[in-house]
């Protein structure tokens, strides 16, 4: 590999690239499978481009890819995903890394800038990836021709676009909200008071000031400039395994001479990104690649009076654009559906064609086959020599393409109505997780029809349906549908008939989840097109009036009402909103809201992660083998052939464990739990071997060929679920000093009762962590039988013990060492020990480094995840809805290994006793059962207690035909019943404030006139339904013990360490702030805050860290810190007044040379232990949440969430706003999104971005407003601080409420159409609420049921 050398004439036989203006280049590439990624994070120091997800589905890989059109002399530039970007597709190209834009050397990039300023970083894994892809989308704006001169100091991008364009990249810390704005910023509309708060300006400043204050931007800042020397490159030379046919002749003879037999092993590529979804074409089984991308009949666009022929190569994005640049509606339509294929980043390189191919050929559930088989569209294959020209529907119906068949083009025809009077309708539908795309579609669909207007109405002269993506081979017509239609008169009675041939032909393949949904769903949407032309039941006119028709005549002020829910702004924007804190002055700097430490390094890609770290010399690579079955007899473990794959130096099992160490992976306070499963394997998912290589990928793919023979004679059959568990007795104990209390005499409260519900049951599912960093470590053989480990993990110091013990070493032997952690939320602790022992162990055995990063797949099948449970309750309550008695018995699936399941009752009991119930009691059952074992995932316990309490209340409301507003209001706590719920947590009076909470977000969010409108929005919308709920919240949180230790270095500089780690959430932040603060105590005029640096956490260095978690790591170590500068101040102060005597006003810097001189001791330990007595407080808050359900499709719109915290005194009311935001979120996930699913014997099967979704910034809430309450002085906290890390994330279930709500109403409208019965308002909504769940409760047949009630209703 050649770095920085001189340009050279042309070699065909090499390849040449540059990355960030660095000349690389590649003669011999045994490997032609390698990733861009690959070599970027192994072969150079350009690690800012992260692997995530390894699909092209998250966007932390993301770069600029730029290639010079020597024809056009012109350089084209767009975001591509470096996962899937093959390395010998680079020749002549030029690649752009965050680093590349500006650094902490020569400068950082205004948009690091921005990003830090507007706190829209929090862990930072994801953080390079977003402004890479921001980057991509403002340089092509830059490019755009068009008639929008940007305004001075912004770019030509709108605010819409800004956000778009970080639409694909997924967040799991922030929210997006802070994103979104740092993205905005730089639009050439935005009005500058719609951005949030950031370090640039205060509230009150000018426009003109806040201007001023934002990093200047200029078209073309900080743009690495195409390199000259890559301009005569062209498209390169072919190597060995990597051939580039120049044209179609070529392409003709290469595919003539693969040999019979050995097809597999060659590949036609343009984009690669294929593999993103067929991942077992990442396993090196493809020796030989050919190049489509320089076949010029391949690459064509023409256009003409017929239509536009698209070349097979050509990109979707490319596509996009030619279709839009043409004034057709068929064509606008195409390409807007288009725009939801997949992510930004893969319609940048991934192929119109091979998105076809792969919908012939393997199946694939393809938007774009549905939308061009409605649009009648031709394709052009070539076999041999035969060229084929083939409707699109037969070129899908045939035999899969064969090794040596080549799409060449596609033909998208123009459409015209073919007599006078007609006109022409074409539309497409999706229906997905994210309105946006960045999912596949539970159904697509794409119609065709040409309509003649009669007298009598509308009639069907031509029809063309289409439908895909609901699990079968692939789109297809539904021709006796579109044969009834053509000639009729568009009726209820005929669409009626037309859906009912449609579900009879619309059915999915046997083992496709959610069929009636999807059948449902082809349904709506064919309802959707064909009611625009049904004459208006109310105006007797064609329109949308069955549509968006109305369950009443239309009042007069229906339009108006409509237009007051959907404020212009909002409804245009993906997100807008507001904070709003109060800023404490009374401990500057503690209480300001500062930027994150380290944020524009997290940007820029300089922060150091644990894969970040650079491989020691003659460094192994490990990937963990998993068991696939819950309980079985492991007879034996190897590879499939007889010799090791390439590169593979072990396969480490627990029989490699030293004969002095243990099986152990992971302990907790609870027990040990095994490092890999011995003879038995207990469930799926459980570590079986690690696989040592030469590289990460070699060991992946090793992993991938493993083979474990099981045998399952003579085994019980495994408990898979929490009633087997009850039959078999098995169960966990939960230690006496962790149980929850029961409260009151729950018979005595029954007796009350006016009103009971008996045995009511609901059903919580798990959640998987999606931290951006899977888990990583990295193991360091040192002297004296030494380890070095450095482990991305919140609990340095359990990681210690457990490798220490695995390998039978004193403690002191074992150093581990964690810098930061690329997101947490409880599954880098316990669950990151096993794969650091892993690393350690294999690294003794061996006397070699090793390290692993887990990929995707193997990180989701062994997390374990949230507790998944199962309640079933009786409340008795009175008329009024005041509730005198709950009994709960509730059944936790803990997996297989304890962990720390023990604390999930008390969490969860804590978080249910927000109202004031009477008497409570409760009888809590930990399940042993043969899944991987659970563990804390951000509140655990206390999300799921907290929406059982608020179910209770909406069952209550039903069934007495209250408001369920009013059944909450009623039920909260006075303090006296606050007093007897949770005992000396609820603090004196004064700190009670969710009443005061209650009400003033029922004002702040214009509660109560918000609700009046929701209820005439229902009245005057069939097909939309709007839901508005209120909830509170009460978390009971306690510090912890936590050491800390300052030290003043020489110059005057402040080195700090504390227990806690920086997952993201800020902790860094506030100690810098904290030691800033006491150490001022000094009286020294100069500002510290710059001075102090909090380092990496060290196993040896600072013991008892013990785990971060429970929110309340960082005020604990801001108080151990506390505790330290306060030593250091009163040995400070004698000297400084001695000096203020002799010199007056004296600077830090001379006090700290006069303390060295003079022998003063300038570093201070402490190890803060909470007192017992009052280390227990409780949090509040509350929110009202409004959202929007399609009844057509079920889909979920938050329109807006309002939220009241308090954060006591905030520390830092950025860092704790930024933890509000991004808590809410991934609330929404739990709620709403992520449903992390098994197969029959417990084996994850959400295993992949794919399969699995969280939030992205179109599924948060339209409008997010969120206030920080500053409750005054709470004299027992940190500074009167409060947490903030886990409680807001229980205000989400107010979106789910909300949603119940909306699907109350429409049920209601149901039993009006004869579609339920009189028990409509009795039902029970799952979390997460998923579109099939919505749409289920909202009527799979409610479009029949309508046009059934319609007609009989004339």
């Amino acid at each position: 590999m050649e770095e920085n050398g001189r340009a050279t004439g042309k070699d065909d036989s090499s390849l040449v690239f540059a990355i960030n203006s660095q000349r690389f280049e590649l003669r011999n590439l045994d490997d032609p499978s390698i990733t861009l990624l690959q070599f970027l994070r192994s072969q150079t120091s350009f690690k800012s481009p992260k692997l995530s997800c390894g699909e092209g589905g998250c966007g932390a890989c993301v770069v600029l890819l730029s290639k010079y059109d020597p024809e056009l002399d012109k350089v084209e530039d767009f975001s591509v995903s470096s996962c899937l970007t093959l390395l010998c597709s680079l020749n002549g190209c030029s690649i752009t890394t965050s680093e590349g834009l500006g650094n902490s050397k020569t400068g950082f990039h205004n948009i690091h800038k921005r990003f830090a300023g507007f706190h829209a970083s929090q862990c930072g894994f994801c953080t390079p990836g977003m402004c890479m892809s921001f980057y991509g989308a403002l340089v092509n704006a830059e490019k755009a021709v068009d008639d929008r001169p940007p305004s001075s100091g912004f770019s030509k991008l709108t605010a819409v676009e800004a956000e778009k364009a970080i639409a694909s990249n997924l967040c799991r810390c922030t929210g997006y909200r802070p994103i979104a704005d740092a993205c905005k910023s730089f639009a050439g509309d935005i009005d500058m008071e719609d951005l949030g708060i950031n370090t640039f300006w205060k509230k009150g400043d000018s426009v003109q000031d806040k201007m001023s204050r934002l990093p200047l931007y200029s078209p073309g800042d900080g743009v690495c400039d195409f390199p000259e020397f890559l301009k005569g490159q062209g498209k390169g030379g072919s190597l060995s395994s990597w051939i580039v046919p120049g044209n179609v002749e070529e392409l003709q003879r290469l595919m003539k001479g693969i040999d019979h037999g050995n097809e597999t092993r060659v590949k036609l590529v343009v984009g690669n990104t294929g593999v993103g979804y067929y991942k077992e074409e990442k396993d090196g089984c493809v020796e030989r690649y050919i190049d489509l991308r320089y076949v010029p009949e391949l690459k064509r666009i023409k256009m003409d009076e017929t239509g536009i022929k698209l070349g097979a190569a050509v990109t979707i994005s490319t596509a996009i654009k030619a279709l839009k640049k043409e004034n057709d509606e068929v064509y606008q339509k195409i390409a807007a559906h288009m725009e939801k294929v997949a992510t930004s980043f893969v319609r940048n390189s991934g192929s119109i064609g091979g998105n076809l191919v792969m919908a012939q050929k393997k199946h694939f559930p393809s938007d774009i086959a549905t939308v061009l088989l409605a649009a009648g569209s031709y394709v052009e294959v070539l076999t041999g020599e035969i060229h084929e020209r083939l409707t699109l529907e037969e070129f899908l119906e045939r035999a899969p393409m064969g090794s040596k068949d080549v799409l060449v083009s596609i033909e998208v025809p123009k459409w015209k109505a073919s007599q006078i009077g007609s006109r022409l309708a074409f539309d497409t539908y999706r229906a997905s997780p994210r309105p946006l795309g960045n999912a596949l579609a539970h159904l697509n669909a794409a119609f065709m029809a040409e309509i003649s207007e009669t007298s009598e109405g509308s009639v069907m002269s031509s029809c063309r349906l289409a439908f895909g993506a609901y699990g079968t081979k692939h789109a297809i017509r539904v021709k006796n549908a579109e044969e009834f239609l053509t000639g009729k008169k568009v009726t209820p009675a005929v669409v009626y008939e037309t859906i009912r041939l449609v579900k009879s032909t619309v059915v999915s393949a046997e083992g496709t989840s959610n069929p009636e949904y999807r059948s449902s769903l082809a349904v709506g949407f064919l309802f959707n097109f064909l009611s625009s032309f049904m004459a208006d039941p109310f105006k007797g006119n064609a329109s949308n009036g069955w549509l968006n028709g109305h369950s009443i005549a239309p009042d007069e002020d229906s339009e108006a009402t409509q237009k007051s829910c959907h404020d212009g702004k909002s409804s245009l924007l993906l997100s807008s909103g507001k904070q709003v804190f109060q800023a404490s002055k009374e401990n500057r700097p503690v209480g300001e809201a500062i930027g994150k430490t380290g944020a524009a390094l997290q940007a820029s890609g300089e922060a150091v992660y644990v894969d970040d770290i650079p491989s020691p010399p003659n460094c192994l690579h490990g990937a963990l083998v998993c068991s696939t079955k819950p309980l079985a007899r492991v007879k034996d473990i190897g590879f499939r052939s007889n010799s090791p794959p390439d590169g593979v130096a072990a396969l480490i099992s627990y029989k490699d464990i030293p004969k002095d160490g243990e099986n152990v992976g992971s302990k907790t306070m609870f027990e040990t739990e095994s490092l890999f499963a011995d003879e038995l394997t207990r469930c799926a998912g459980e570590r079986l071997a690690f696989v040592v290589a030469d590289s990460q990928k070699h060991a992946d793919s090793a992993a991938n060929l493993v083979v474990v023979d099981y045998d399952t004679e003579s085994l019980e059959p495994p408990i898979l679920t929490v009633e087997e568990a009850v039959k078999r007795s098995s169960f966990f104990n939960v230690p006496p000093f962790l149980q929850p209390k029961p409260v009151g005499d729950i018979t005595r409260g029954m007796a009350e009762a006016e009103h009971r519900i008996i045995n009511a049951e609901m059903k919580l599912e798990s959640q998987y962590y999606f931290y951006m960093e899977t888990q990583t470590a990295l193991a360091i053989p040192d002297e004296d039988n030494c380890m070095v480990v450095y482990s991305s993990t919140q609990c340095p110091e359990y990681s210690g013990a457990a490798i220490a013990q695995c390998l039978g070493l004193p403690e002191h032997n074992v150093r581990v060492i964690t810098r930061r952690v690329g997101g947490g939320f409880g599954g880098k602790a316990f669950k990151s020990l096993p794969v650091a022992t892993a690393c350690a162990l294999a690294a003794h055995v061996l006397q070699r480094p090793v390290r692993t990063y887990v990929s995707r797949k193997t990180d989701m099948i062994m997390a374990g995840g949230r507790h998944p449970m199962k309640i079933s309750y009786s409340v008795g309550f009175k008329s009024n809805g005041k509730i005198t008695a709950l009994k709960l018995d509730i059944l936790i699936n803990a997996g297989i290994a304890l962990d720390v399941s023990p604390i999930i009752p008390v969490h969860l009991i804590g978080a249910l006793k927000k109202y004031d119930f009477g008497a409570l009691s409760f009888d809590i059952k930990l399940c042993k059962t043969n899944h991987s074992s659970k563990s804390a995932m951000r509140a655990p316990g206390e999300v799921q207690g907290s929406f059982i309490a608020d179910s209770v209340m909406e069952q209550v409301a039903s069934t007495l035909s209250l408001d369920v507003d009013s059944v909450k209001t009623v039920n909260l706590h006075s303090h006296d019943s606050l007093k007897l719920f949770y005992g000396r947590s609820c603090g004196e009076p004064h700190e009670y404030t969710l009443t005061a909470i209650w009400d003033r977000i029922a004002r702040s969010s214009s509660f109560n006139e918000r609700r009046e409108m929701v209820e005439k929005f229902n009245r005057c919308n069939l097909w939309s339904k709007r839901g508005i709920s209120r909830l509170p919240i009460v978390f009971e949180a306690g510090g912890m013990a936590t050491p800390g230790k300052v030290s003043i270095l020489s110059d005057g500089s402040i080195v700090v360490e504390v227990g806690g780690i920086e997952l993201g959430q800020g902790l860094w932040t506030k100690v810098k702030q904290m030691a800033a603060f006491c150490l001022s105590s000094t009286n020294c005029k100069d500002s510290l805050l710059e001075r102090v640096r909090v380092i990496q956490a060290d196993s040896l260095s600072l013991i008892q860290g013990g785990i971060t978690a429970g929110s309340t790591k960082s005020e604990s170590s801001c108080e151990a810190i506390r505790l330290c500068c306060n030593l250091l101040v009163e040995r400070l102060v004698p000297l400084m007044e001695k000096l203020q005597k002799e010199t007056g006003s004296v600077r830090w810097e001379m006090l700290i040379s006069q303390a060295y001189m003079t022998s003063v001791n300038l570093s201070a330990s402490s190890y803060y232990v909470p007192d017992f007595a009052t280390t227990r407080y409780l949090n509040y808050g509350a929110a009202v949440s409004e959202v929007e359900v399609n009844l057509l499709t079920g889909e979920t719109t938050i329109l807006r969430s309002d939220l009241v915290y308090d954060c006591g005194q905030s520390l830092n009311p950025a860092v704790d706003m930024g933890q509000i935001e991004g808590a809410f979120v991934q609330g929404i996930g739990f709620f709403m999104l992520e449903e992390y699913k098994t197969n029959s014997e417990g084996l994850v099967t959400a295993d992949s971005t794919w399969r699995y979704k969280v939030p992205t910034i179109d599924t948060i809430p339209k409008q997010f407003n969120v206030e920080i309450l500053s409750s005054g002085h709470h004299q027992n906290r940190v500074l009167s601080s409060k947490a903030s890390g886990e409680p807001p994330l229980l205000l989400a279930s107010s979106v789910h409420c909300a949603t119940r709500a909306a699907i109350k109403d429409a049920r209601k409208q149901l039993h009006s159409w004869g579609g339920l019965d009189s028990s409509h308002a009795m039902f029970s909504l799952a979390a997460p609420a998923t579109m099939p769940v919505v749409k289920e409760l909202c009527g799979l047949d409610s479009v029949e049921s309508y046009l059934i009630w319609r007609m009989d209703h004339k």
